[in-house]
């Protein structure tokens, strides 16, 4: 049984990865989010699925001053914590963000900023305790920046890169540290999207970060062909990249 901690666990992908761990093993988990609302409903959900316990709390994540209260708060609730997932994140407005820094600026607090803040404080306690995996929801729009939604992406390729240093840092304290890249998911967030053949649901990227805890990786793309997608957007040379319309 482990002890669970999710941060943005109203996200349908993180809501998706809590059943199959309440489903599969019956670990204890704690829930923060921004409406109690549905966390209480998440949780309870949980519950009679066969989660261990369940307890919730709300945070704003852009609060960075109470970043460090919450995770207290949760790890001794829990009493100490195996497993965290951070999977809170928006996808803003590309258009909005090219006229309005402000805008961009809230994108990126949400997205990166927030996280990095986050994983500072965690990775502190994971180091101490010498075991454990830390577990943030990239993207692979951070693996290269497009024009559709580079301020998206360049808030992804930030928590990439820091998640890579961390990876590093934290191996020889025995702590798995994943990076999980989804590609297009069909989610509220994106509602409004047209739909094809390469989006998945959230159950299948959950099934995704549950297989890469268990077999320690370091990197998950979800679905797993975004691998070879992004392989091959990568090696584009960069004359040829800004005149495709991707």
């Amino acid at each position: 049984m482990k002890k669970i901690l999710i941060i943005g666990a109203t996200s349908a992908i993180a809501e998706a990865t809590a059943r199959l761990w309440a489903v599969q093993q019956g670990h204890s988990l704690y829930l923060i989010g921004r409406s109690a609302e549905r966390l209480g409903g998440i949780a309870a959900d949980l519950k009679v699925r066969g989660a261990k316990s369940t307890q919730f709390a709300m945070l704003d994540v852009n609060y960075f001053a109470q970043h460090a209260a919450a995770l207290d708060t949760a790890i001794d609730a829990l009493g100490g914590i195996d497993i965290v997932l951070i999977a809170h994140g928006t996808l803003g407005n590309q258009n909005v963000c090219e006229q309005d820094f402000a805008a961009t600026l809230q994108e990126l607090n949400t997205n990166a900023i927030s996280v990095i803040s986050l994983l500072t404080h965690l990775a502190n306690r994971f180091e101490a305790q010498r075991h454990g995996s830390i577990v943030v929801i990239s993207s692979v729009a951070g693996d290269r920046g497009r024009q559709s939604n580079y301020v998206y992406g360049t808030a992804k390729g930030a928590v990439t890169i820091f998640m890579q240093g961390l990876r590093q840092r934290l191996h020889k304290s025995g702590v798995q540290v994943v990076t999980v890249k989804p590609g297009f998911v069909d989610t509220p967030m994106t509602a409004e999207f047209k739909k094809g053949l390469l989006w998945a649901r959230p159950e299948a990227i959950a099934r995704s970060i549950c297989a890469g805890v268990e077999k320690r990786r370091d990197v998950v793309y979800a679905p797993w062909f975004w691998w070879g997608v992004m392989g091959v957007i990568g090696v584009i040379p960069e004359w040829l990249f800004k005149k495709l319309k991707l």
